[in-house]
């Protein structure tokens, strides 16, 4: 793991007063879209992994690499997500897009800024070697394989409704709760628009200058509740189901086609613990 130096403090300072612009992103919740809940079957314990990373770090292909070959042997278990955040994210003037949102530096800021890239937080949840819930890259298998042995507390279903006419995505999120969590302090819900196989540039360790024709996996585009989730008022004792239905407005520059929403339970309150995780495409 690469430990942020004297030059990284230099970018730091270079890149931390630049200021992102707000948006203001066609997200509403809707209550019209969902049916009547039935029993989810079959749903395997899924982790959540939240990489952070930049176009302007140098190590971080390395962290996208590793994450793909877990993903690879996990599967449908792995769901996960690449943030662009932090003092390596701010775009090249060259860039095509922005992968760099205010709403992922408020996910950064939520789960707590790491100590070097790559880095990454599996289940939001504090492992042996991190750095508060953010852990280097040699420590992503083992948190994984451990959380794997876990059974869901909830199941989550996903069912999405786009319109290519109007690029108007529907979404409802079923939860069926598989244990009490009245007795947890607070439980959550966080929706989230991923894009894959972004094309734009990229520092790497193979040349000075970035590549133009690297590869973004996993892109977080956005966020459907707020960046902390939205608080469950439902019931959510064993065997309860709660409906929580969206809908927000794709933005030209995302390809459709390799789009997808994950939608994730977490505890609130002193602990940030993911419960289960889904991802869903269309």
């Amino acid at each position: 793991m690469k430990r942020l130096s004297t030059l990284l403090a230099i970018v730091v300072l270079s890149f931390g007063c630049e200021e992102i612009p707000p948006v203001i992103t066609p997200v509403m919740q809707v209550e019209s879209i969902c049916d009547e809940p039935a029993p989810i079957t079959d749903q395997q314990r899924q982790v959540l992994v939240e990489e952070f990373t930049g176009v302007r770090c140098v190590n971080c292909p390395a962290g996208s690499a590793a994450l793909e070959e877990l993903i690879g042997q996990h599967g449908d278990q792995l769901v996960a997500v690449s943030i662009h955040a932090g003092s390596f994210a701010p775009p090249y003037p060259e860039s095509f897009d922005t992968l760099r949102t205010a709403k992922g530096e408020e996910i950064l800021s939520f789960v707590g800024e790491p100590l070097g890239y790559p880095t990454a937080v599996v289940n939001r949840k504090k492992f042996p070697g991190g750095f508060n819930l953010q852990l280097p890259r040699n420590g992503w298998p083992g948190a994984i394989e451990q959380e794997l042995q876990e059974d869901p507390r909830v199941l989550i279903d996903i069912k999405n409704n786009y319109d290519e006419a109007t690029r108007e995505l529907e979404t409802c999120v079923t939860l069926q709760m598989m244990d009490d969590l009245s007795v947890e302090e607070s439980v959550f819900l966080t929706v989230m628009l991923l894009e894959n196989n972004v094309v734009d540039l990229q520092l790497t360790p193979e040349s000075s200058e970035p590549d133009p024709n690297y590869v973004h996996k996993h892109v977080f585009r956005d966020v459907l509740t707020s960046a902390a989730g939205n608080l469950i008022q439902d019931e959510v004792t064993a065997g309860s189901f709660v409906q929580q239905s969206f809908a927000i407005t794709l933005k030209e520059k995302y390809k459709a086609d390799d789009c997808s929403i994950i939608a994730f339970v977490h505890l609130g309150g002193d602990t940030k613990v993911v419960l289960q995780a889904e991802k869903e495409g269309w």
